[in-house]
């Protein structure tokens, strides 16, 4: 007699991602261990940085757009003195300077004009494209290409410690930020250059270090009955949306890709989550206020 195929995993396990590993290969690990042919992560990290990195399975897939924008913490550590191509360890060494003279009092001083919303300059090794093809690309074959400025928010940036040449900051930002652009401009500002010699993502959106797994403790789980202890329900990544709760009829029609008419008096919103009797998520929305209806936009399996 054939065995029952197992139950499939939905939501989003966040990785404590190892360094030398990308973003790609953990998505793969991932993909083996769990099972799940859908599976994408939110927000690259580099080779090089470690921390967290929320990893979406089966129908969180259909969400993840909504936590790629989210904003990210980082303890970064800055050391001055050494450019690099790269604007990290991973880069030749381009130029070195004494940093001897640098002093906390002046690390902390050149702080405040990159606190807030800023212009920042991509690195030249970014996976951004500029004319349809990649920065580092276009860095490997020597073509000295400068992306323009993108605007960044940068909410905290905090000196933690000083260890000449070596300081690390704790950096609270806007999706887009380059902590490797932020260090390189840091040394630029003190005349002395510097590279990011070391970062840790500390939270992602609604996911920090604390919630995260090693890649070791997901192999050694036993799923899919331990997957209620590890993943997060995909809709944590909208839970500050409106929530509709719908009855057996309406949970159909909006299966079936139907609106559903708002509640008198409703307040229509641009957007929402769905949940069916029983508490199953359907999927999200949008609201349409001239018509006074939600309209599902993804609608997904139960989960």
């Amino acid at each position: 007699m054939a065995q029952p195929a197992p139950p499939s995993l939905h939501g989003f396990v966040v990785i404590d991602k190892p360094a030398a590993w990308t973003s790609h290969d953990v998505v793969a690990r991932v993909r083996r261990l769990t099972g799940e042919r859908r599976v994408g992560h939110a927000g690259t990290l580099d080779p090089a940085a470690t921390g967290v990195l929320p990893v979406a399975v089966g129908s969180a897939t259909r969400v993840v757009e909504f936590l790629a924008g989210a904003g990210k913490t980082y303890l970064a550590e800055i050391t001055f003195g050494v450019t690099t191509e790269t604007d990290d360890l991973e880069g030749g060494v381009v130029q070195v300077r004494d940093a001897a003279a640098l002093t906390d009092a002046a690390v902390e001083a050149v702080l405040a004009p990159f606190r807030g919303e800023i212009a920042q300059r991509p690195p030249a090794f970014a996976a951004i494209k500029v004319g349809g093809r990649r920065l580092y690309e276009l860095a490997r074959r020597g073509e000295a290409v400068a992306a323009p400025p993108r605007q960044v928010t940068i909410h905290e940036l905090a000196l933690l410690r000083w260890e000449p040449p070596v300081a690390t900051l704790l950096v609270d930002c806007s999706k887009g930020t380059y902590i490797r652009s932020l260090a390189r401009d840091l040394g630029a500002a003190l005349g002395v250059g510097a590279h990011l010699s070391n970062l840790v993502r500390l939270r992602t959106g609604p996911f920090t270090l604390c919630d995260a797994v090693t890649l070791d403790e997901l192999a050694a789980s036993e799923l899919p009955r331990d997957w209620p202890a590890i993943a997060y329900h995909p809709d944590v990544v909208v839970a500050d949306w409106p929530a509709l709760l719908l009855d057996a009829r309406a949970a159909l029609d909006w299966r079936n890709g139907r609106a559903i008419p708002a509640a008198p008096g409703a307040r229509v919103e641009d957007r929402c989550r769905a949940y069916g009797p029983n508490g199953e998520w359907l999927g999200i929305g949008r609201g349409e206020p001239g018509e006074a209806v939600w309209r599902p936009t993804k609608v997904v399996d139960a989960a």
